[in-house]
Order: C-alpha cells, then structure tokens, then sequence
C-alpha cells in the first residue's frame, strides 16, 4: 500500500465519519505537501518506507473493516464489557459508566449502516444491563427499525449529534486508554473518541453514593451552562402581602404611620393584632400598647428569617389588584400561622378518596382546605364542599347550566354527601387546581384543551385550546389571573384568564413536559420533564434560564421554597433532588421513598418540605440542614446532615396531592387502593 492509497482511505474514513473540520485540515496539507519540490531520491525513501511499514498499513485496514463488518461491533463491545466488569471494585463504578453510551451508539451504527438484523441482536443481547438505569430511553430505542428513523426520531436524532458526558478519575482513564490501545479494537476506540466527552478529575475515583445526582450522560451540558451566565432574581416581591406584614411588625416603621402614609387597610391590620382572643381594640394608640404588652408578656411567634432576608423584585407581568377584604383575611391568616421546625411538626388532614374504581387521576385541596377536587378517567370533575359532607338535605338539587350539576351521594351512615359534577372535557382529567382565592378551578386533560371552571357559578367559563397533545398538568400563578400548563407535545404555555391564546410558549425540552410549577414572585415559571431535566423560564421573554441536570428518571413533581431561593424535584425512582435555583447546583439529593413522588410542597416558612409518593407515605424533611451543609461536606459529597424527620404511612393510599394552607396546616389527599 502506498501512500497515495492511505491518504485516500484516511480521506474517505474522515468524510463518512462526519470530521469535515479535520478532512479539511488534512487536505490542505496534501496540498502543501504536493506543491513543495522533492527530489525523486526522497520520494522513493518515502514510498519505500510507507510500504515497509506494517502498522500504517494495518490500521487502515483496520478502520475500512470495522466499517463494513458488524460482528466488530458485538464483539468489540462484549469484550470491553467484559473487561469493565473484570476491573478493580474501587475503578469498576467508573468504568461500567461508559458501557452505557458505547452501548447506544454500537446499536445506532448498526442501523445506519443497513445492519438491522445484527443490531437487533445486538439490542437484545446486552439491553438488560442498562434496564435498571435507563429503561425509558432503551424503549424509546426499540422504535428505531431503520435508517431513517435515526434522523425522523428526534431523540435518536439528538443521541445521534450529542456527546455524552461522564465524569472520570485520572487512573480510570488511562487503564481505559491502555486496554483499547492494547487490544487494538477500533470500533470501540472511535466510538469512545467521537462519542463521549470525558471529565478527566485528579484524585480518586467517586463512589456509588458520591455518584447520586451527577449523571450528566446525553443532556445538553453547553445549553446549561450558557444558561446558567444569566441572573435569577429570587427574591419576594415588592408590596407582597408578606412585605407588609414584615412592615406592619417592625416598630422602626411606625413613622410611616405618623407621617399619614400608612393605608387604611394596615391600621385596621394593627387594630386585629393588637387585641386578645381576636377582639379590635378601639384606638390605635391602644393597640401600640397592647402590642407593646403582648411582645413582652407571651411568646410571641416570630416571622420566618428566610422571608426577611429574601430581596425584593418588581413583577415582570401585570399582576391583579386584591380586595381590601381579601387581603384583610390573607394577612389574618399569615398572622396567625404556625411557625414549623424540626422540633414542632405539622398536623396533617388528609382527604381519602373511596370506591374510585381507579379511575381518579389527579386531586387538589382549596387554600383553607374546605373544598377537594378530583378529576377522573371519565372526564369528570368532581368538587367536594366539606361544609356539606353528612348533611341532610331537604331539597333536590337541581340540573345547573354547562352540564354542570349536584349530585347525592348515600353515605356508609345513611348521610347525604353532596358534591358538585363539572362536565366538559372530552378525555381524561390529568390535573386541576385551585386559584389562590378558590373561586376558580383549572383542569387540564388528555382531549388537549385546558377549562377554566367557577366555583361560585357552579359553570364551565373558559375552554383554552393551544396544545396539540394530552395536556399534563396545569398551574395558576400565586398571584391569579395567570396560570401555566405542560403538555405532551414537549411545550410548556403560559395563559391569562382574559385570553384564549397563550401569551408564551416554551420550548426546550426533549421529552414529556410533566409538570409545572410558579415562582413565588411570578416572574419565573419551572418545568419538570420526561428528558430528566428542569429547565427554568423567564415568563417576560419566554427564554430558557436554568437547566437542571441530575435526574435518571421523569420528573413528576416540584415545589418553590417561599422565599423562591431553592426548588425541590421528585422523580419516578422516588428520589428528590434540592436546587438553588440561582447558581442552578444541585444542593443535595433526598434519598427515602421507594417509588414515584407524586408531590412536593414546602412549609410556608421553608423551614420544612413534604413528600408524598406512590409508596403510599408522605415524608417530612429538615429544609434548614440540607441548605446548610458546609463547605467541608460539600466537596467530600458527604450528606450526613440530611434527615427525614418523620414517616406517615398511609393504610393502602398513593399520595396524590400536598398542600400547606396559609397557617401550615399541611393538607393531603388520594385514593384507596385496595391490593
């Protein structure tokens, strides 16, 4: 072989490889090797040489074989599985990692070169290695029957063009450097080389328990890290109803009053306050007294320090004016809120659902908890007034408009329980929710379309139509008004009530958008997905600003801290992973629960989070520790300091909703489920 003939081969491997940077480079020194004067002499040495020379030779044979031979790939692969396997207990963690996408793309390769018999036997032959970790992803590959489905596939078409990304200690490396290079197997060297991006770090290798949370394999790591440049602001808003509290508690602001700046609304606040057992005293200055007095003869409870330290943020969208009634209750209630720590645990009120045949899908408890929906398989809503519940009534209730009706329920002691049936939907009810002032349902459902529901009409006001799949789930902003929903069609939309269009739509993710959930200050909205990651959008412009990255399965639920500083994420392996949502790091996984967590709701305070999960538990979490570990602890991957303070089991009932009420009281609601 001479060396026309290797530069051609060399040429051709680059071509079909896709390295068009480097067949470019390659070329232009041919060019300049061409144009420069050689004596004949030198050129013979060289020809002579290039054939004497068996190893160039025997590369190149090597790489045009392993194009055109498929047995290459199963045997390439079973040997460095083999050997991975075979390795050092201390190495073998990090080794096995890269089995995973050698695995992937030994499979795409067969495909695309028309080998589709070998790379079904091949799928089949070492599929149940990866079963454990990547289910999803191996069924979503058993799709792919052809080359063409490589590229009309979009997520075959995204393993295709991304590189996976696995974190690797020095040593690890180079006795995986050694063993290809000792074997000589090609295929996997190039697969290894073009494929994967390693993370080369000093020191020893991670362990299994170190590992949890830091697989980045196939994500989009660049878009993550470009997103992460731009800057979150956490904090509350300005003017919020907790700001004013904070106001309204702290003497120093007393001057605002003097200088007759203060509202009307927050004197009568002063005037609540100030009495005992919730009687007004009759004058201001009396209630400066009281207060005075009570601060100094009762335990007074003291407002939560994450909500004083937070920053205040102006609103990026319009938000809706509130009654002075209805602030006047909302900070009644956040006055007399029950301070929550690891030594003061919440009472629970937990609303099962009976005789539901299976068919309930999705739950949602009211603020104060006095009214529970469920939507259900038959396209049903369902609303329960607990005011109602046993109570006898005289009266038949009459066919309401909209397919809206009441409904008598017999009760296992002869009661009449009443609840109220919205029908619309033309599919399965996948979520619904309350609005923050309960006056308003929103339920979303696989016919695509989202139905905004009164509470007070007992009517279907509103069908939004946008989605062009099953929508997931639906959330309104904490402030009303606005909400947002995550579909099957990969898209997330934000909506106001007042229109029927989507004023945003959010696109990003690879997979499922599962779920949604608000920023407390409204100016941000997080999605959790099918592709294991949580991306987190600027509701203004409708750009991706974090992207979460360390879930090995769907994640199916979210919470915001109060103070909107951290974001909790449940998956479909039952593990919970904290976020500060500024730097976008993962702070600490929850490790506890043995199947899906459905939910995830922080105490109002934040000092507290609750998980429920189809294991039929919901878990109690110290919040303060695990965002204080420190710095020693954080490096050595140490997470002693986590603890789940407390395990409620339930009897046989999947946990499908959480809520803290306004004082935490922590509601939660699902269905029995008999074994």
């Amino acid at each position: 072989m001479d060396e026309e003939d290797i530069d051609k081969l060399v040429t051709a491997y680059l071509k079909k490889r896709g390295f068009k940077q480097a067949e470019l480079v390659f070329q232009e020194e041919l060019q300049q090797q061409q144009q420069q004067q050689q004596p004949p002499s030198k050129a013979g040495d060289r020809n002579r040489n290039s054939l004497a020379d068996p190893e160039i030779a025997k590369l190149v044979h090597s790489f045009t074989e392993s194009e055109s031979c498929p047995v290459r790939y199963h045997d390439g692969y079973g040997k460095l599985r083999t050997w991975a396997d075979s390795s050092l207990d201390l190495y073998k963690h990090e080794l096995l990692r890269v089995l995973y996408p050698v695995f992937i793309h030994c499979f795409m390769d067969l495909i695309a070169q028309g080998h589709l018999q070998e790379a079904r036997t091949f799928f089949n032959s070492f599929r149940e290695d990866h079963v454990m970790m990547h289910s999803a992803d191996l069924l979503k590959l058993e799709g792919v029957l052809s080359p063409s489905h490589l590229e009309e596939m979009e997520f075959a078409h995204y393993l295709r063009h991304t590189k996976a990304n696995i974190k690797i200690c020095k040593y690890s490396y180079e006795l995986l450097l050694q063993y290809l290079h000792k074997t000589q197997s090609m295929t996997m060297l190039g697969i290894i080389n073009e494929r994967i991006n390693f993370q080369v770090t000093p020191g020893q290798p991670m362990s299994i328990s170190e590992d949890v949370g830091v697989e980045t394999m196939f994500t989009i790591e660049d878009a993550a890290n470009q997103a992460s440049h731009k800057e979150i602001q956490w904090g509350l808003l300005e003017d919020s109803l907790e700001d004013r509290l904070e106001k309204a508690g702290n003497p120093h602001l007393e001057s605002e009053k003097a200088n007759g700046e203060t509202k009307e609304g927050d004197l009568d606040d002063i005037k609540k306050r100030s009495g005992e057992g919730g009687k007004q005293s009759t004058s201001v200055k009396k209630s400066k007294k009281d207060k005075g007095a009570g601060a100094a003869g009762k335990n007074m409870r003291p407002e939560p320090n994450v909500v004083s330290v937070a920053p205040r943020v102006k609103p990026e969208l319009a938000l809706p004016v509130m009654s002075t009634e209805v602030e006047q209750s909302i900070l009644e209630d956040l006055r007399n809120r029950v301070q929550l720590s690891s030594s003061a645990l919440p009472s629970v009120s937990f609303y099962t659902f009976i005789n539901t045949h299976n068919c309930l899908n999705c739950s949602s408890i009211s603020q104060d908890g006095s009214l529970v929906a469920g939507g259900f398989s038959d396209s049903s809503l369902k609303v329960w007034d607990m005011a109602k519940l046993g109570q006898q009534s005289g009266t038949s209730m009459l066919q309401g408009e909209n397919d809206t009706t009441n409904e008598q329920v017999v009760g296992p002691n002869g009661g009449r329980r009443s609840y109220t049936l919205f029908q619309g939907h033309s599919g399965p009810i996948h979520s619904a929710t309350f609005s923050p002032l309960d006056d308003f349902i929103l339920t979303s459902s696989a016919d695509s379309t989202i139905r905004l529901w009164s509470t007070k009409l007992n009517a279907n006001i509103v069908c939004y139509k946008g989605h062009n799949y099953p929508v997931w789930d639906v959330q309104f902003s904490p402030a009303g008004h606005y909400f947002a929903s995550s579909s099957h069609d990969r898209t997330a939309r934000l909506w106001s009530m007042d229109r029927i269009q989507p004023l945003r739509i959010m696109a990003g993710h690879l997979s499922d958008v599962d779920c949604v959930q608000w920023h407390p200050n409204c100016n941000y909205i997080a999605t959790g997905s099918s592709d294991k990651t949580v991306r987190l959008w600027d509701v203004a412009s409708g750009e991706c600003v974090r992207i979460f990255i360390g879930h090995r399965s769907m994640i199916l639920s979210l919470a915001m801290s109060p103070e909107g500083r951290y974001m909790a994420s449940g998956d479909e392996d039952g593990t919970i992973m904290m976020w500060d949502v500024s730097s976008g790091r993962c702070i600490t996984p929850l490790m506890g629960h043995t199947s899906c967590v459905w939910t995830l709701a922080y105490s109002c305070e934040g000092t507290l989070l609750a998980s429920g999960s189809a294991d039929c538990t919901v878990k109690l979490w110290d919040v303060t520790t695990s965002t204080k570990v420190p710095r020693t602890e954080e490096k050595s991957g140490n997470t002693s300091r986590l603890r789940s303070l407390k395990t409620l089991p339930t009897k046989s009932t999947p946990v499908y909703a959480l809520q803290f009420s306004r004082r935490n009281l922590l509601f939660a609601a699902g269905a029995l489920s008999k074994a």
